[in-house]
């Protein structure tokens, strides 16, 4: 087994406004692969931004744009789907609640006091995700949806 990254093109900013942008570049290129690769499984996600551009290229209508979305067909194909500090849980969703292809496939991280995703105003708790253990349970969390694990693996 092998294991590759994309890093997906947007222009990150504070108004998200490339987040349809990205999820096009994201879906262009997750099909791209799975036609190029039968085999290959994927494991989507993105913090902050990038969180909005995996809800809008799985499906998830937001309010910060909209852009191609990753075919039905490959959804099985999908293994996980990892959200840091996601803008989407400020409109009282999540990708859990949102989705009922990929909400069983969602592992999702808001810190408390995070005013990207839990409305707070720590912008501290946004940035803290790559040094508490939230990267870590993640790819933990991911490995074993995509070693198909059957137990519940939720955040």
């Amino acid at each position: 087994m092998s294991v590759s990254s994309y890093a997906v093109k947007f222009l990150a900013a504070y108004d998200q406004t490339s987040a349809g942008p990205g999820a096009t570049d994201m879906t262009n290129h997750v099909v791209s692969v799975a036609q190029e690769c039968p085999n290959t499984v994927f494991v989507l996600g993105g913090y902050s931004q990038g969180a909005s551009v995996t809800d809008i290229a799985i499906g998830i209508k937001t309010a910060l744009g909209s852009g191609n979305v990753i075919p039905e067909s490959l959804a099985p194909r999908i293994k996980a789907i990892v959200t840091f500090g996601n803008p989407l849980k400020l409109f009282g969703k999540t990708i859990s609640s949102a989705s009922s292809t990929y909400g069983p496939k969602a592992i999702e991280f808001c810190n408390q006091g995070d005013p990207v995703c839990a409305a707070g105003f720590n912008m501290v708790a946004h940035l803290m995700y790559p040094t508490d253990g939230s990267v870590t349970t993640a790819a933990q969390k991911a490995a074993a949806l995509v070693k198909g694990s059957t137990r519940a693996l939720r955040a």
